[in-house]
């Protein structure tokens, strides 16, 4: 017979390393804020997180084709200014606005405008909407892969970035949406939805020995999913796993 019940709150965890570094892996990975490094501009002060950046190069509009996902339309002569390989960072100017901003994936969250100092260059220094130049031709410059927010809306500019910053601490932290998808050989698939991660921890890195002295320096990651009510019936759940058999495949 039943002689007691215990109920106790659920939890669970991820941890995972990434096979290779990125914009988005390492905002991922860093459990906070991050930042482009935009181009200074000459003579500017030295700052951690990348000084006063350059001025950004507007996309044009009425001349020539329209700007999208992979391409930029910034006319010939900002084009020559461009090379292979330069990596950009697309968005709107900063005019003051409060709250989250960084089109497409919310990448930082502004108090007060004092607090940026109005950089007009503040959304694109935190954006996500990065891309890196793999072709110019006819005042268009070509991205090696789809912008993350789209094709790139009216009032736009293009800021030249050489990497990347994060920061141990800073007070934004960001939630996010997992789908971790294993394939069976025989075409079925298992599914892992975790609708809410919030990370553990900040920056950290993992050394694999490749052959002596060599090694590979991988992002590491690590989450903490946080419940949700299943809208079917009220249910608090952490993860939905699911099973998708293959075409014909006996169950």
């Amino acid at each position: 017979m039943t002689v007691g019940q215990v109920r106790t709150e659920i939890d669970a965890t991820i941890s995972l390393n990434f096979e290779t570094w990125g914009r988005l892996q390492a905002t991922l990975a860093s459990g906070s804020q991050q930042t482009n490094l935009l181009t200074t501009a000459t003579g500017a002060a030295p700052n951690g997180s990348g000084g006063l950046a350059a001025a950004p190069v507007p996309l044009l509009t009425g001349t020539g084709p329209a700007s999208t996902t992979t391409s930029l339309n910034v006319g010939a002569t900002a084009a020559a200014t461009f090379g292979i390989g330069t990596l950009v960072a697309v968005d709107i100017d900063y005019t003051g606005q409060l709250g989250y901003i960084g089109t497409g994936v919310s990448a930082a969250y502004v108090q007060s405008a004092a607090a940026v100092a109005s950089d007009v260059n503040y959304v694109r220094r935190v954006t996500l909407n990065v891309g890196v130049v793999i072709a110019i031709a006819g005042g268009v410059l070509q991205l090696a892969n789809p912008l993350p927010a789209g094709a790139p809306a009216t009032g736009m500019q293009v800021s030249r970035l050489v990497g990347f910053c994060d920061r141990e601490g800073a007070s934004f932290f960001q939630e996010w949406s997992a789908l971790f998808v294993l394939h069976g050989e025989q075409g079925d698939r298992i599914l892992y939805h975790y609708p809410r991660l919030q990370a553990m921890q900040g920056s950290a890195e993992t050394a694999d020995v490749l052959t002596a002295p060599l090694e590979s320096i991988r992002l590491a990651a690590a989450f903490r999913a946080l419940p949700v009510k299943d809208a079917s019936d009220g249910e608090t759940v952490l993860c939905f796993r699911s099973y998708l058999p293959a075409a014909l495949r006996t169950i």
